[in-house]
């Protein structure tokens, strides 16, 4: 993959599809990495828009610029990587799509930046107080985040930073309804991007400081004070859930409409799962191709 270099990082990332449409950025999850869109991005390319897949910070060849830089993973650092990449490869204006990590990353950014992103689609997670600690949590999902919390002990950081491939394929076991939706060498293609130098602290920080039990990175205080309270988004948004969701509980995705100044529709797939680019990847690019073109007057 090549890359290329923004204030803060040095970003893998592929480009493709055809020139001259609308371009899509798609940010992958955790733990994951940009393969997740493979399957995805043939019907993308196809309806005729371009697309960007890079690896988010910490992630495969993607490298912080500098020693200093605080290894942060909050979701408005997320989302100024992808605006400072789309400013690297001169897009003025792109739909984003995202995926657990990405999905909060795609929020931020249409939230803050709605004269850059035309159109916002999100997998897995709901827009609205998913950054502040004291939000409310059924027990169901509670549980199921135990990894967040396991990672803010001194065990759950030992097991990440020497078990990081046992400790994340267990994930991808336990967070849909079936085993038979990756193989062996899928798994060990995304795992290699686990072996980033930064990979450990990013993680870390993303589930520390989401829960208040880390400080963020003092150059996005404004960008953190812009989100507090939460903003409504100004442009046409798509959430998809996978109705077989073991990590992200799809109650909690429900009833979000409030945040949004814009159109927005909400799309359970049923029996996958959380993993959704991967295990529904034609449902995926089904949705997303369809919304896009409903929406084309916003481009």
């Amino acid at each position: 993959m090549p890359t290329i270099t923004t204030p803060t990082l040095e970003i893998s990332f592929d480009r493709e599809g055809p020139k001259g449409g609308l371009t899509i950025i798609l940010l992958h999850g955790w733990p994951d990495d940009s393969l997740a869109w493979r399957q995805v991005l043939p019907t993308l390319h196809a309806a005729g828009y371009a697309t960007v897949t890079p690896n988010l910070r910490g992630y495969g060849a993607t490298r912080f610029r500098f020693a200093e830089t605080p290894r942060s993973a909050q979701a408005s650092a997320l989302a100024q990587d992808v605006l400072d990449l789309a400013d690297a490869l001169g897009i003025a204006r792109f739909a984003v799509v995202g995926h657990d990590w990405g999905a909060r990353a795609a929020y931020v950014a249409a939230a803050l930046w709605p004269e850059r992103v035309s159109h916002c689609v999100s997998m897995a997670v709901g827009w609205g107080n998913f950054g502040e600690p004291a939000q409310d949590l059924s027990l169901e999902q509670a549980r199921n985040y135990w990894y967040q919390w396991y990672l803010g002990t001194p065990h759950g950081q030992y097991q990440l930073e020497q078990e990081r491939r046992s400790f994340t394929r267990f994930l991808w076991e336990s967070w849909g309804p079936s085993l038979d939706w990756f193989t062996d060498a899928e798994f060990e293609a995304t795992a290699e991007s686990f072996e980033n130098p930064d990979w450990t602290r990013v993680v870390l920080h993303y589930s520390r400081h989401r829960w208040g039990l880390a400080e963020g990175d003092p150059r996005y205080d404004a960008l953190e004070a812009r989100l507090a309270p939460t903003p409504s988004i100004t442009v046409p948004t798509l959430l998809l859930q996978g109705g077989a969701d073991e990590c992200t509980v799809p109650a909690t995705t429900e009833g979000r409409q409030r945040f949004f100044s814009a159109p927005y529709e909400r799309i359970v797939i049923p029996d996958a799962g959380h993993f959704l680019p991967r295990e529904a990847p034609q449902a995926v690019a089904r949705a997303v191709t369809e919304f896009l073109g409903g929406w084309g007057d916003r481009l």
